[in-house]
C-alpha cells in the first residue's frame, strides 16, 4: 500500500484524538501488556484506545511514534494481509522511537491474526480492538496465545454515564439529586451507549446500532438468512426479560406463532446472539451442570436496546440494568437462585461478596412479601452476608427475624463505586 495514503490516515487519526472529548472510563491497564478490547459495538472501545494514546503523549511519548489505524476508513476498502508490512514500514519512516500500535476494527481484515501474533513476538506495543463476533474471547485466546489480554468494554455504567452528562454525583442538595435522578431516567430508558448522550433522537440512534448488530454482527457472520426469524426471538428475548428460560421452552414460544423454526436453530441463535454480545446469560445457582447449558436467564448489554421491545415495562428495564452493572463488575460469578425443592426464588446471588439482591420496582401495594420472604430463607439456607432489595425510588431499613435488609433506589445503588 501506498506509504503516503498510510501516513495521511495516521496523521488525520492523530488530529481526531488531539480533538476528542474523552469521559474516563473505570478501566486499567497494565503499561506492559497488550490488549485486545472486545465487546457490543458503538461501546466505547475506540475512546479507549484515545485515551490510552493521550496517557502516552502526557507521558513524553512523541505523536510520530503513534501509529493508530482505523480499518473502518474507506481509504483502506482495499487493504489486505500483505500490507501490514507496509505500517511496520511506515513506523520506521516516522520516528527512530519505538512504536506503539493500535489497531482499531482490525477484524476487517482477512488474516489479521497472523500479523497480530508476529508484532507482538517482535516485542512491539500493541493493542486491538473489534466488535463483532470475529473477535470472541475464547477465539482470541486460542489464536493470539495469550500474547494478548481480552478485555470486554461495556456501555457506560452509571457513574460514567453522570460523568458524561456533567452530572455532579456528589452534590447532595436537593437540587443536586434531582439531576441525578432525572440523569437515571434516561439512563433506564435509553442505555449506556456513549454516543447516545449527544443525540436528541435518542431511540433512532439505539436502534441503528441494533440493526447493525444484528445484520451484521449476527446474521451476516453467521450466514442467517431468515433474519426475521431471528429479529423474532430477540423480540421473544425481550419481553421474557426476568424469566428462567429453557430451549424447550422458546421452541415451543416460537414454534406457537408459527415461526417453523427448529429447536437447533433456536439454540444456534442464542449462541450467536451471545457472541454478538446483543445479550448475557446467568445461570441458576442450584442448577445441575446440564440445567445450567440449557436453562437460564437472559438479559441484554444495553438498556437502550432491550427498551425498544418494551412498552410500560419498567420493572424489566430495572432488572436488567441491575444484572448489566453486575456483569461488568463480576463478569460470570454471579447468578439467579430458584429451587423448587426449597421454594427459593432469589433475583441475583454474588458468591464473592456474600449478597443477595432482590429487585423490585416498588414494595408498597403488593399482596405477596416475595422479596422479603425469600431473602430471609435463602439466609436461613445459607451464609449470606448482605441482604438487598433494589427499588426505583424507595429506601429503607427492614428487620426481620433478627436479619436486616437494606431497602435502596436503583440509581443510588448504580452510583456507589463498588
Amino acid at each position: 500500500m501506498k506509504h503516503d495514503i498510510l501516513r495521511k490516515i495516521i496523521f488525520d487519526q492523530h488530529e481526531i484524538i488531539r480533538g476528542a472529548n474523552i469521559t474516563k472510563r473505570e478501566y486499567s491497564f497494565d503499561d506492559n501488556a497488550n490488549y485486545v478490547l472486545i465487546g457490543l459495538r458503538r461501546s466505547g472501545k475506540s475512546t479507549l484506545l484515545y485515551d490510552m494514546v493521550k496517557s502516552l503523549t502526557d507521558d513524553g511519548v512523541h505523536w510520530n511514534q503513534i501509529i493508530y489505524i482505523n480499518f473502518e476508513d474507506e481509504r483502506l476498502a482495499d487493504f489486505t494481509i500483505a500490507d501490514f508490512n507496509d505500517i511496520l514500514s511506515v513506523q520506521s519512516e516516522l520516528s527512530d522511537g519505538k512504536g506503539y500500535f493500535f489497531f482499531d476494527e482490525i477484524q476487517n481484515v482477512e488474516g489479521w491474526e497472523k500479523f497480530a501474533r508476529r508484532i507482538a513476538d517482535a516485542g512491539e506495543h500493541v493493542c486491538i480492538t473489534g466488535s463483532n463476533a470475529r473477535m470472541l474471547s475464547n477465539e482470541i485466546a486460542s489464536t493470539l496465545g495469550g500474547r494478548y489480554i481480552p478485555r470486554t468494554v461495556y456501555p457506560y455504567n452509571f457513574r460514567e454515564f453522570l460523568v458524561a452528562s456533567g452530572v455532579d454525583i456528589e452534590n447532595q442538595s436537593t437540587r443536586g439529586t434531582g439531576k441525578v435522578t432525572k440523569a437515571f431516567e434516561a439512563f433506564l430508558m435509553y442505555g449506556g451507549l456513549p454516543e447516545t448522550i449527544r443525540y436528541e433522537f435518542k431511540r433512532e440512534y439505539v436502534s441503528s446500532v441494533y440493526k447493525k448488530v444484528l445484520l451484521g454482527d449476527v446474521a451476516t457472520r453467521n450466514r442467517i438468512r431468515n433474519t426475521n426469524m431471528l429479529s423474532i426471538l430477540v423480540k421473544k428475548l425481550a419481553e421474557s426479560v426476568k424469566d428462567e428460560l429453557s430451549y424447550s421452552r422458546l421452541h415451543n414460544v416460537m414454534k406457537g406463532i408459527g415461526t417453523g423454526i427448529s429447536k437447533d436453530s433456536v439454540i444456534e441463535y442464542i449462541s450467536y446472539l451471545i457472541d454478538g454480545y446483543l445479550i448475557f446469560p446467568v445461570v441458576n445457582y442450584y442448577a445441575k451442570f446440564q440445567e445450567k447449558e440449557s436453562t437460564r436467564k437472559y438479559y441484554f448489554t444495553d438498556n437502550g436496546i432491550l427498551s425498544l421491545f418494551l412498552l410500560n415495562k419498567d420493572s424489566l428495564l430495572l432488572e436488567n440494568i441491575v444484572a448489566i452493572e453486575l456483569k461488568e463488575q463480576y463478569g460470570d460469578d454471579f447468578h439467579y437462585i430458584k429451587s423448587s425443592r426449597t421454594g427459593i426464588d432469589v433475583d441475583f446471588y454474588i458468591p464473592a461478596s456474600s449478597t443477595a439482591i432482590q429487585v423490585s420496582y416498588s414494595l408498597e401495594n403488593i399482596s405477596s412479601t416475595r422479596e422479603t420472604d425469600n431473602l430471609i430463607r435463602l439466609k436461613k439456607s445459607m451464609d449470606v452476608d448482605k441482604l438487598i432489595i433494589l427499588t426505583y425510588e424507595e429506601e429503607k431499613e427492614i428487620e426481620m427475624e433478627g436479619n436486616s435488609i437494606e431497602v435502596i433506589p436503583v440509581w443510588k445503588w448504580l452510583a456507589l463505586k463498588k
